[in-house]
């Protein structure tokens, strides 16, 4: 029995230490992962579809992610602060004669990779390979769709006027069209990328045109707070422990999101990560994935409904090219892919809107409205990941395939997300989904959700209190300045 014990004790430190030499830390940075770190992670117990003999892809729809970007403004101001922090904590360190031996080496002389710089936020030149090798993947996948001359009404490219995702749009077309034109080396080709206004574009950046979404979204901010702060504290106070420094909750949220942009800009897996164990990690990454599924997943139904226009836009390309189908019209005549490149923001609704990455019987639940339960902490395993439902670059392919007639239906769906097939709840589990019950069951219960309705429905209501309130205020103004009122004034524009 004791010889047992020892035993079972040995595998099971042996087994941990493997799982730690194992563990990828950039496969679990929730959206700050990079493309190339997580495409190929799959569920190994879904049997993707085998598609029938003879059927023909006809159209696609892409709704893409930008690539990998640098940090924001904000963010290269928060870096700056903890930089001199680090060194604080160093000379109070020294001041308290303590033993600089536990400080971590790369601590000493650590500076902002991203010092002095003014802007951010930009699309970095990983993100530029990653969506340029997505377009040419796409391309050699489905060389029956992208076989015509290019035309912008063929082939249209959309993105929002966030400059991220316009340049994104353009790597990827590089890529999808290199080969096919005249200029330079590569023989690339001029192509057109169109955008809307930022203030009414409802299709790609629904999220910002939507104000009942943003002030909701403002208002979720206690709750992070306090949902972080119990695995925030017991981290802060574990790293306290062990480098022995006064270590702040700030300080260990700013040394995570280091960790995260060291990971995936620099390939860098050595000095913020390496403060965190993988148990650790693994909590981090909870917190930003259950921040993720409340402000822009399952965690409330507005936050994927307002993306209806979206999802109407896409049943309206894929209607377009069935009629262009069952009208033979010619080659060339008709649209045969529609491109987009958004946001996080625009690609979780959007996923949530088709079922994907739900637990269970979850799908029936949000078809009733039904508040959905929050993914489990680790080490429970879920669905639910940022660094797979939404990495820098995640993308959901719609594929439109035209079947033969003696087929139980002449034209499928096959959903990719990240480019495998992914299960859609909707249809049965399966990711090949005749177009009609794709229609029916999965796109069509949605629109009985109109979008100003939900967005913008309360605006009506409020459009004449301003002026009865600043009336009222300026009364009271007036009144003030005729008496010894010494209740402030909060500066009425008149």
């Amino acid at each position: 029995m004791a010889m047992a014990a020892i035993l079972l004790l040995f595998l099971t430190l042996f087994s941990n230490s493997k799982a730690d030499r194992d563990f990828d830390v950039r496969q679990h940075l929730s959206t700050v992962t990079r493309y190339g770190a997580v495409k190929d992670i799959v569920d190994n117990s879904f049997i993707p579809s085998d598609i029938p003999q003879g059927c023909t892809p006809i159209h696609l729809n892409l709704v893409a992610r930008h690539g990998t970007r640098s940090p924001t403004k904000k963010r290269v101001r928060e870096m700056e602060k903890l930089a001199s922090h680090i060194k604080e904590l160093i000379e109070d360190a020294k001041q308290r004669n303590l033993s600089l031996q536990k400080v971590p080496a790369w601590f000493h002389n650590w500076e902002s990779p991203w010092k002095g710089k003014l802007k951010g936020g930009e699309l970095d030149i990983k993100g530029e390979e990653e969506l340029y090798q997505l377009g040419i993947r796409v391309r050699e996948r489905f060389p029956d769709i992208f076989n015509e001359e290019y035309h912008p009404d063929v082939y249209p490219i959309k993105t929002t006027q966030i400059p991220r995702a316009s340049a994104s749009a353009v790597a990827f077309g590089m890529g999808l069209f290199s080969g096919k034109g005249s200029l330079g080396p590569g023989r690339h080709r001029a192509f057109a990328v169109t955008s809307e206004s930022r203030a009414s574009d409802t299709i790609l950046r629904f999220f910002e045109c939507c104000q009942t979404y943003k002030d909701f979204r403002k208002n979720q901010e206690p709750s992070f707070n306090k949902l972080k702060e119990p695995i925030l504290t017991e981290i802060t106070s574990a790293l306290a422990k062990q480098y022995e420094f006064n270590f702040t909750i700030q300080d260990i949220s700013s040394l995570w999101f280091l960790c995260k942009q060291e990971s995936s800009l620099l390939d860098i897996t050595d000095q913020a990560c390496s403060l965190f164990s993988p148990t650790e990690v693994a909590l981090l990454e909870w917190t930003d994935d259950i921040q993720m599924f409340m402000v822009k997943g399952y965690g409330k139904s507005l936050n994927y409904r307002m993306g209806v226009p979206l999802l109407k836009d896409v049943l309206q390309s894929m209607s377009e090219a069935i009629n262009a189908d069952e009208d033979n019209q010619v080659p060339g005549s008709y649209e045969k892919a529609r491109l987009r490149f958004a946001h996080a923001e625009t690609v979780v609704p959007f996923s949530c809107l088709l079922g994907l990455f739900l637990e269970g019987s979850d799908f029936e639940r949000i078809q009733k409205e039904e508040a959905l339960d929050l993914p489990p902490k680790p080490p429970q395993k879920r669905n639910w990941r940022g660094s797979i439902v939404a990495p820098f670059a995640g993308n959901n392919m719609l594929v439109l395939y035209s079947c033969p007639a003696n087929s139980s239906s002449k034209y499928f769906v096959q959903v990719l997300h990240n480019e495998h097939p992914i299960p859609m709840p909707g249809c049965g589990g399966t990711d090949f989904c005749p177009f009609q019950v794709f229609k029916d069951k999965i796109v069509e219960p949605h629109f009985i959700h109109d979008y100003d309705t939900l967005c913008n429905a309360h605006l009506d209501e409020s459009k004449h209190k301003p002026e009865t309130s600043k009336l009222s205020q300026l009364f009271r103004w007036i009144f003030r300045l005729g008496g010894n009122d010494d209740t402030p004034s909060h500066g009425v524009e008149l």
